[in-house]
């Protein structure tokens, strides 16, 4: 048997696995009393575990354990397979909605000219307008640092100008030889 192969085996084994991992199913159910419920919602009572199973297998379902923690397990009788069919779809419809947050950076000097703060300015409302918080950062070299009130004024600035779109989470603060604050995106 060739390597590949083997590893082959080995991640299906390890996606089976992850998949099962929220119920028991069929004979994987080792209980010996069970509460079981129907593919229409009643409950049918507690009954053994093969009881349930034969019911299910005569309906041409699964049997599935949803509750393993109560007092018999609570067992239900449905189509497993379209269950998690449906699960997966929900899920991705879920993370296709929802929208990750990022940190955008904008690094400026001290000695930044009017028309390059001005692009900065609004590269940094774009990045807010489309939901991402942001950190600006003003770098200071050299004898800059003797000049950090400069920076300081820089960052304000640009708060003051981002103020229609954004907050200003945290006041300009001194890191070592940068001085960044952060801007959220204000809730539409």
């Amino acid at each position: 048997m060739c390597a590949g192969a083997e590893s082959v085996r080995l991640i299906f084994w390890r996606c089976s696995e992850i998949a099962n991992v929220d119920y028991l199913v069929n004979d994987e159910i080792a209980a010996a009393e069970i509460r079981l419920i129907s593919d229409t919602g009643e409950q049918l009572g507690i009954m053994s575990s093969a009881e349930a199973l034969e019911i299910a297998y005569g309906k041409d379902l699964d049997l599935v354990m949803i509750a393993p923690g109560s007092k018999p397990p609570v067992c239900k009788i449905m189509d497993y397979g379209k269950y998690r069919f449906e699960q997966a779809k929900r899920e991705k419809e879920a993370r296709k909605n929802q929208h990750v947050i990022e940190v955008k950076e904008i690094r400026m000097s001290p000695s930044i000219g009017e028309n390059d703060f001005n692009t900065k300015l609004r590269a940094g409302q774009k990045f807010l307008s489309e939901g991402d918080r942001l950190k600006v950062t003003v770098r200071f070299r050299g004898r800059e640092m003797a000049h950090t009130n400069i920076g300081e004024k820089l960052l304000k600035d640009f708060a003051e100008k981002c103020g229609e779109v954004a907050n200003m989470d945290k006041n300009p603060k001194l890191e070592g030889r940068n001085m960044s604050m952060f801007l959220s995106p204000k809730k539409q």
